[in-house]
């Protein structure tokens, strides 16, 4: 019997997401995902780094699961400021009698809460400002550059301190403040990319088929930064992070008894030379979050970078 009538070996699901002729869109998209995951996964501290960011946000789901305690009331009785490996207090309690590690987990939701409004808020406005901007050019680009670069002129915390002392204590307060504050970069960045596209042979044949300015904006130069600017938020919320920690440690932002990491290490800094726990276990769970940011930021920038797709 002739060779020929025998089927060939099926397709592998990797050879299927990584074929140079995809035969639809999906297939093509899909593609793409495939080797983006495969040029993150190659960082072992992009892994590491989103491991840290997996690990806070189960922390912050499951906190009332995890939490061995209350972290409001706390036992001023027999637990005040008990030292970590202590019975029942893993990581030792603060100056009220509160276990600091259930303080720790419910302030992951907190601290999760600042980085995702802000980045929500902030992200959105700074993309419209430099997409407007980088397409209209003119007096728009004019005046939108310069009130950004207003903003970019003052100090993010101090700018953030002038809101939040204007608007009052508070996280919601503090949210918005730190968001009003974080839009300038994105809108930079956003503006860089719109004035490397605008002029392309596909804009210019999108305006050819009647397109309008609003259309072209949103569908076709607004999906062009976004890997950009996903990067710079994702390197941004470490920042974000330090920032509402400075204001709940000067009494701005979170208020008591809410267990806000920043305004934990303001209330351990006057036991830190004996009771040294007290601030330093707030202290560590910010460097180690704000180190997973960066490492996460780190690899999809990596991944993420056009210069490397051909790779």
């Amino acid at each position: 019997m002739s060779q020929t009538s025998q089927t060939s070996t099926p397709m592998t699901r990797r050879q299927w997401l990584l074929s140079d002729r995809p035969q639809s869109r999906t297939q093509a998209r899909l593609g793409r995902a495939y080797m983006t995951w495969q040029r993150f996964t190659a960082n072992h501290l992009a892994v590491l780094g989103l491991g840290i960011i997996v690990l806070l946000v189960l922390m912050a789901i499951f906190a009332d699961v995890l939490a061995p305690h209350s972290p409001v009331v706390g036992n001023l009785g027999g637990a005040r400021l008990l030292p970590p490996g202590s019975p029942g207090y893993l990581l030792g309690t603060d100056d009220q009698g509160r276990d600091i590690l259930s303080r720790l987990i419910y302030g992951s939701r907190l601290t999760l809460a600042v980085v995702v409004l802000v980045a929500v808020i902030a992200a959105p406005v700074g993309l419209l400002v430099g997409t407007v901007s980088g397409y209209a050019g003119g007096w728009t680009d004019a005046v939108l550059m310069r009130v950004t670069d207003i903003f970019l002129a003052f100090p993010k915390l101090v700018l953030a301190l002038a809101f939040v002392a204007a608007l009052g204590p508070g996280i919601e307060n503090a949210i918005i403040a730190i968001a009003i504050t974080s839009w300038p970069p994105y809108a930079r960045i956003a503006r860089a990319e719109t004035l490397a596209v605008r002029n392309s042979d596909y804009i210019s044949a999108v305006k050819l088929m009647g397109a309008s300015p609003f259309r072209i904006v949103f569908r076709h130069v607004t999906p062009m930064c976004l890997s950009s600017l996903i990067v710079r938020v994702t390197l941004d919320m470490a920042g974000i992070i330090l920032t509402a920690a400075g204001l709940g440690f000067i009494g701005l932002g979170a208020q008591p008894p809410l267990p806000e990491w920043g305004a934990m290490i303001a209330a351990g800094r006057l036991f830190i030379l004996d009771q040294w726990w007290v601030a330093t276990m707030p202290g560590i769970a910010i460097l180690v979050v704000s180190l997973g940011f960066n490492l996460l930021g780190d690899g999809l920038r990596d991944a993420l970078d056009p210069r490397e797709s051909g790779q």
